[in-house]
């Protein structure tokens, strides 16, 4: 018996007939393209054989496959989970990357401070929060981190900054969008700069 493949996913079978070898081949399609082949004697019971063999496969694929998914490797992207207006929010400050950082700015023409980036893009497509970075805090509803989406108001702990927090837009994918500090300009970052993720206080939902 020949067999070329390793772990199948779904699989299928074809049986040919070849009357002047007397034997039968047994092929089977594997998910990913991949084809197992086999030459058969006698005929009936190795192909029985090999179909258990290629349903063990299968299993085992979708077993691990449940795994993977339990463990969220196969989670959708949270950017899939978020309503168009929450996405125009954040493209809203994409659009403003390099713009540079100004104490108490809240437009492009003259910069932005942290919180005046978050009011900005808001008020952009018709939304209003809150001006200042302490009511941005406590503006729509809390979420857990795990749970945060495109659009979200992000919140940290801030010992340089006046009041001692600081905001931005969530983006996805772990990143969000914000206006630093005094002589740097809007960027996007990881949250998981320890930095970031070890300052987080809370994320607050606006666009439902």
């Amino acid at each position: 018996m020949r067999k070329r493949c390793g772990l199948s996913g779904q699989c299928g079978a074809l049986q040919a007939y070849r009357p002047e070898a007397l034997h039968l081949t047994f092929v089977c399609f594997c998910r990913y393209g991949v084809q197992c082949a086999a030459i058969l004697f006698p005929p009936m019971r190795a192909s029985v054989i090999l179909m258990v063999k290629c349903m063990k496969n299968c299993l085992i694929a979708l077993l691990i496959a449940l795994l993977l998914s339990g463990c969220g490797f196969l989670k959708s992207s949270d950017s899939d989970l978020a309503p168009p207006l929450a996405h125009k929010v954040v493209n809203a400050a994409y659009s403003q990357i390099g713009r540079k950082y100004q104490s108490g700015g809240r437009s492009p023409q003259s910069g932005f401070d942290c919180s005046g980036l978050v009011w900005w893009a808001y008020q952009k497509n018709g939304l209003t929060v809150p001006r200042r970075t302490v009511e941005q805090a406590r503006a729509g509803a809390a979420v857990p981190r795990a749970s945060a989406r495109p659009g979200d108001i992000v919140v940290f702990r801030a010992s340089r900054a006046v009041n001692g927090l600081h905001t931005g837009l969530y983006a996805g994918n772990s990143t969000f969008i914000h206006s630093p500090r005094s002589g740097s300009r809007v960027r996007a970052e990881s949250m998981d700069r320890p930095c970031w993720s070890n300052n987080l206080l809370t994320v607050r939902r606006i666009v439902r």
